[in-house]
């Protein structure tokens, strides 16, 4: 049980964190300090909303299912949003889900994830979080390089390739850039970094092997997670399935 003290710490240093990473992106010329107080505070309203309903979750499965769910939807209204594609941004649910919904499934199938809420929604969340992060970061570069290398995609369709093969030869690579920070995840942990599921089993009393083994599952899962969301990206933008709304070309943060 935390008392008022603890809590009056805690408060402290959020307000300190929130205010710096503001204030830094402020005084650089990054952005206003705004999108950091907004994304704190919907942080603690939305941390304060699981924490109230999420005992009574992970005990029925038809509601982890439910929550689940609704990661993904908020995972694919978020991606949208972020690389500005309007309407036909719900096709970005397609690369999300087709890594994330098998990799959870063989997880459970071979027996390593228990069908319960305790288990699946975290994993769950650590992948569809992960193919949120890599089919944002994917559209947006996919998306600009075709408005930056228009002349080339034109020069491609002259030389007799089709639409869809000049697109994908033009943004294969840029997409490609986000598998970046997974890759430097897997390649540094233990050494740099130590995730969520490898500290949150050390706190829950398991031994070091046994949370170093899931850990090194959900990375290797996220991989093929990420990479999947990315190539389905790729096919997705190629076949003008996923087109920006606006041609503005603001990094919006808000």
């Amino acid at each position: 049980m935390i008392d008022v003290t603890d809590w009056v710490r805690l408060l402290i240093v959020c307000v300190v964190f929130t205010a710096t990473a503001g204030a830094i992106a402020w005084f650089a010329g990054l952005t206003k300090p705004m999108p950091f107080l907004g994304a704190a505070a919907r942080a603690v309203v939305q941390l304060a909303a699981v924490s109230a309903v999420i005992t009574f979750v992970l005990q029925h499965l038809g509601l982890t299912g439910l929550f689940l769910a609704l990661m993904a939807i908020v995972a694919t209204a978020t991606s949208a949003r972020r690389a500005q594609t309007g309407w036909k941004g719900t096709w970005v649910a397609v690369a999300i889900l087709i890594g994330s919904v098998p990799s959870l499934g063989l997880l459970i199938a071979i027996g390593l994830l228990p069908i319960k809420g305790i288990a699946l929604i975290p994993v769950g969340g650590i992948l569809i979080g992960g193919a949120m992060t890599a089919t944002t970061l994917s559209t947006r570069r996919a998306l600009d390089t075709l408005r930056d290398r228009h002349g080339e995609y034109e020069a491609a369709l002259a030389l007799g390739f089709l639409e869809s093969q000049a697109a994908r030869f033009l943004i294969r690579q840029p997409s490609a850039e986000a598998l970046l920070p997974a890759l430097d995840q897997t390649r540094t942990v233990g050494l740099v970094t130590l995730p969520g599921a490898f500290v949150g089993m050390l706190l829950g009393g398991a031994p070091v092997w046994q949370a170093g083994a899931l850990q090194l599952v959900v990375l290797l899962a996220l991989l093929a997670v990420e990479v999947a969301a990315v190539a389905a990206v790729v096919e997705l933008v190629a076949r003008g399935l996923i087109r920006r709304a606006s041609q503005g070309s603001e990094v919006r943060l808000t």
